[in-house]
């Protein structure tokens, strides 16, 4: 999914409306249910169904989500107009890229609270123990494999973009598993540049942590 925040005046005040942690909540949860109505979103959210309703309808405004058709009042169904929202913080306006970077810190903030909630709980999700957990590695890439090795991993995730709102392609026991990609360059000591990870350190080229 790919909606840009472009970085005109009315684009600025679109991008800090979305800064709302239920609006943001509304989001993510559109992200895997084809269509939610407000009070289905105030049973997942503990939210009452005016509150959700109002901001479905502001989301809406700022042309986030649309209604789906079908229903009426807080039964009406609504779906996100696009499946992805990207975070653009290179603007070319001050404001608006201010207004970006802390939209972005927000959704990074959103993910990694619920990374800590699921890998410091005891309370796994029967069956989930070994399918889950977290990864980091270390690899030498220029800016262009970088970018390419990411576009991989989305295209190796997108084949299975289609279960988000086809229900019937789900296979039994499925749940929204989320994924989180973070491509960041680890720069070299100035003072030493060979003090850094290398690949001489371990045969394969690559540092590798990991945790279930």
């Amino acid at each position: 999914m790919s909606q840009g925040l472009p970085s005109a005046p009315a684009e600025n005040r679109r991008t800090r409306a979305v800064a709302h942690p239920v609006r943001m909540a509304l989001i993510e949860l559109l992200g895997y249910h084809d269509t939610l109505t407000a009070t289905q979103a105030s049973e997942l959210l503990g939210e009452s169904p005016a509150n959700c309703a109002f901001h479905l309808r502001t989301l809406a405004k700022y042309g986030f989500v649309r209604e789906a058709g079908g229903g009426k009042g807080r039964e009406r169904p609504w779906t996100l107009v696009n499946r992805t929202v990207m975070v653009t913080t290179d603007q070319p306006d001050a404001q608006a890229a201010l207004a970006a970077d802390e939209l972005a810190r927000l959704w990074f903030e959103r993910w990694a609270d619920r990374a800590r909630r699921a890998f410091g709980a005891r309370n796994q999700v029967p069956g989930w123990d070994e399918a889950s957990g977290w990864s980091n590695r270390h690899v030498f890439l220029t800016p262009e494999k970088a970018v390419g090795l990411r576009d991989e991993m989305r295209r190796m995730l997108h084949l299975y973009e289609s279960r988000l709102t086809d229900q019937a392609l789900r296979p039994a026991g499925a749940l929204p598993v989320e994924w989180s990609i973070f491509v960041t360059p680890v720069p070299l000591e100035p003072s030493d540049p060979a003090s850094g990870p290398h690949p001489a350190d371990d045969p394969s080229g690559a540092d590798d942590t990991d945790s279930r």
